[in-house]
């Protein structure tokens, strides 16, 4: 098979893929822009890809939905919490990674060590314990309880690390000369040259805030903190439940996660792929 045939194949293959992740996206935002029984009308058929044939209609559903409930208080707080948790996130990590990079402290390699042995443990096995930990600090039921729990976490610091050790010692040693301290050559130095970690993980931790659910649901009771997901779940229960309105908020939920992507992608593929971070 010539290099030309693969090559064909190859993007056919690419086109067919993209075309099967994009689909139900497109049909979610297009069932958000017609009337409930044209959804239902226009299932099994090419029209269910359509929207509504009036452009007055487009916008109808999103009106309802923004009439019935409190949507912009809703997103306000999931945008809190999930700028709070990707700004610590940065701040934490990085700060964890480069103690661990450049610093010579006791017990550094076992620490470490247990910390990578922490990335084979699936969250929801310790979310009880992170439920007793936040009632014990008196925080349930404040943006607290959402924030401080996502902030630190084993990956962004193992990717940290990697990245720091991957800077040239000279740099740090030329700073020491110069008379900075510690946290001068991470502020003015580390953190500026790592700006692929940085995006990595700045857009992978507000992706996670953004989507969880479990958590914000477990340690919140006022529905007035509720993020957008939890008050998805809320809107879903209230009669009566109409499909285009659902679509129209599951839509306004995604929006934000295509504008990262879309805006983070080059720093995002560049973090990942990079040799520094050690991530393949």
């Amino acid at each position: 098979m010539s290099n030309k045939t693969q090559s064909i194949l190859f993007h056919i293959l690419s086109i067919m893929l993209a075309i099967l992740f994009i689909f139900p996206l497109v049909w979610m935002i297009v069932s958000s822009m017609k009337p409930e029984a044209e959804i239902f009308r226009d299932m099994g058929t090419i029209r269910a890809f359509l929207p509504a044939g009036h452009v007055s209609e487009w916008f109808t559903p999103y009106d309802a939905i923004f009439s019935r409930f409190n949507i912009v208080r809703y997103i306000s707080n999931s945008l809190f919490y999930a700028i709070s948790v990707t700004l610590g996130s940065i701040i934490v990590n990085s700060l964890a990674g480069f103690a661990f990079a450049t610093v010579d402290f006791k017990f550094k390699k076992i620490i470490f060590a247990l910390m990578i042995a922490l990335l084979v443990i699936p969250g929801e096995t310790i979310i009880i314990t992170r439920f007793v930990v936040t009632q014990r600090l008196g925080v349930l039921d404040t943006p607290l309880a959402v924030i401080l729990p996502l902030i630190s976490t084993p990956l962004y610091i193992y990717m940290f690390t990697i990245f720091f050790r991957a800077i040239s010692t000279e740099l740090q040693e030329a700073a020491t000369l110069e008379g900075a301290s510690k946290f001068q050559i991470y502020w003015r130095i580390m953190l500026p040259m790592s700006k692929p970690a940085i995006a990595t993980v700045g857009t992978l931790s507000f992706i996670m805030s953004w989507n969880d659910y479990i958590w914000p649901l477990m340690v919140l009771t006022n529905s007035q903190r509720h993020p957008l997901q939890v008050a998805i779940t809320n809107l879903n229960n209230t009669e009566p439940v109409y499909i285009n309105q659902v679509m129209a908020i599951l839509t306004i939920s995604t929006i934000p996660l295509i504008l990262i992507y879309v805006f983070f992608q080059k720093y995002l593929v560049q973090g990942l792929s990079s040799s520094g971070t050690g991530v393949k």
